[in-house]
């Protein structure tokens, strides 16, 4: 059965502690955090001891970290193609990313953001992340964390837009380290909300996101079946986290929004 979790982008940026407190009634065991809610300095001016202390913040509320995502938020300038200073800079970054989810007690890492490819050919794009991935991983595999290409629309990036080529990367670079993530609004972007795409995914499968197109309240937009996603993770047999993927709508009141979500978790997740 699926755990249930929610990003902090839900909630107020920054100092947001005392909002967790609610969220185990409402279902919810995790937290998926994206790091510049946190932090306003995500990488050298980030101590072990400022980790540590979120850790144990979210820990005293009763709720554990699932990952990390929304990665490159605060860093526009990284990113999986560029010159060699950016590249390094790149995986310089991520390592010390999945340094920071190891020490939060999470696993995945979703990246989104960061990949426009633009000018290069998909198969010269592939070959390069090939290649920036395989280093990236030998870089991390003592970590115990795993990084997940986050199929998206065509709206938002130009490379790795379905599962199936989300597949194709992870079983060329051929690491645990590298896995694979479902995104229900980039599902049906993309048209692969079918049994098919589910039973591709699923021995790679790791973290799943529950969302809406522009990230509104769970079934707001009335064009994500969450019912039916719901029954495809059930029929592959999917235990891992799904999580609601939400940005903060009402700044007086967030939790009233996330309970709605919860809500349809609980409906068509379980």
């Amino acid at each position: 059965m699926p755990k249930f979790s929610v990003s902090n982008i839900a909630f107020s940026p920054f100092d947001h502690i005392g909002e967790f407190l609610a969220l185990g009634e409402l279902g919810l065991s995790a937290i998926e955090v994206a790091p510049s809610r946190v932090w306003q300095d995500t990488w050298k001016g980030l101590k072990p001891a400022d980790v540590s202390a979120y850790r144990k913040s979210i820990e005293s509320t009763g709720l554990c970290v699932v990952g990390l995502h929304s990665l490159f938020f605060d860093h526009p300038e990284l990113g999986l193609f560029g010159d060699a200073k950016a590249r390094a800079g790149t995986l310089d970054f991520l390592v010390h990313l999945s340094q920071v989810c190891r020490d939060l007690g999470g696993r995945t890492l979703i990246w989104g953001g960061g990949r426009k490819r633009d000018n290069i050919t998909k198969d010269d794009a592939l070959d390069e992340a090939v290649d920036f991935m395989g280093e990236l991983v030998r870089r991390t595999e003592s970590h115990g964390t795993c990084f997940c290409f986050e199929p998206l629309g065509p709206k938002d990036t130009d490379f790795i837009n379905t599962v199936h080529e989300s597949v194709t990367i992870v079983e060329k670079v051929d690491h645990p380290a590298l896995r694979v993530q479902l995104d229900a609004k980039a599902l049906v972007e993309n048209e692969e909300a079918v049994a098919e795409t589910f039973t591709a995914a699923m021995p790679y499968l790791v973290h799943y996101h529950a969302n809406e197109p522009g990230l509104g309240v769970l079934g707001s937009s009335g064009t994500v079946d969450h019912a039916a996603l719901g029954g495809m993770l059930r029929d592959i047999r999917y235990d891992g986290y799904v999580s609601i993927e939400q940005r903060m709508l009402n700044e007086e009141d967030p939790l009233a929004d996330i309970a709605a979500s919860a809500a349809v978790l609980r409906e068509c997740y379980s």
